[in-house]
C-alpha cells in the first residue's frame, strides 16, 4: 500500500491566502468614518491656526498674505499694482508676528508670508478683470472661431454641429458680482 502525501500548501479550503480583498478592506473603509470628536478637533485646527493666522478686517481694505518666495510674483510688484504692506502697530495684537530685522521691518509676517492690504475698490476691479472680463474676452474668442470655422463650413458645403454651450457663450452673460 502506498502512502499519500499531503501538502497543506495545495489545499482548496478557504484561508487567510484565499480570502477576498474586498472581506479584508471593508474593515479599513469602515475605519475611515469620523467621529464627532475628530470634526471637533478639525474645527478648533480652523479656529487657531498657528500657520498663517487670519488677519483682522481693516475697513476699507481687503487683507491678504503674499509669499517672499515666488520669484515669478515678486513683492515689489504687488507693491507696484497697490498692495500696501500691513505694519504690525495698525493691527493690535499683531506686534508678536512683525519683523525684528531685515527689509521687511515693522511688517506683519509669518515665515516668507507677509501680510497686505489692497484698497477695496482696486480689489474689485482686479476681480472684475481676472474672474469677469477676461473669460467674457475668451467667450467672445471662442465664439469667433466657432463662427469662422462655420463660414469655412459652408463656403465648402458643409455644415458646424455646435453644441449649447455655444449657445450660451452668444446669450447669456454672467451677471457681475460682488468680490469682498
Amino acid at each position: 500500500m502506498t502512502e499519500e502525501r499531503t501538502d497543506d500548501r495545495l489545499k482548496k479550503e478557504p484561508d487567510v491566502a484565499r480570502r477576498s480583498r474586498g472581506m479584508d478592506d471593508r474593515k479599513v473603509t469602515e475605519d475611515r468614518e469620523i467621529s464627532d470628536d475628530d470634526r471637533l478637533e478639525m474645527f478648533r485646527a480652523q479656529l487657531f491656526n498657528d500657520a498663517l493666522p487670519d488677519l483682522p478686517a481693516i475697513p476699507g481694505y481687503h487683507m491678504c498674505w503674499l509669499t517672499t518666495t515666488n520669484p515669478r510674483d515678486p513683492i515689489h510688484r504687488r507693491i507696484q499694482l497697490g498692495y500696501e504692506p500691513i505694519k504690525a502697530e495698525e493691527v493690535p495684537g499683531m506686534a508678536h508676528a512683525s519683523v525684528k530685522t531685515g527689509e521687511y521691518v515693522g511688517m506683519i509676517a509669518v515665515n516668507e508670508m507677509l501680510a497686505f492690504k489692497l484698497p477695496m475698490s482696486l480689489y474689485q476691479r482686479f476681480m472684475q478683470e481676472a474672474h469677469y472680463d477676461a473669460p467674457l474676452r475668451e467667450e467672445d474668442k471662442l465664439a469667433e472661431v466657432a463662427d469662422s470655422i462655420r463660414a469655412q463650413a459652408e463656403q465648402s458645403g458643409g455644415r458646424l454641429i455646435e453644441g449649447d454651450g455655444m449657445d450660451d457663450f452668444r446669450q447669456h452673460a454672467p451677471r457681475l458680482t460682488d468680490f469682498s
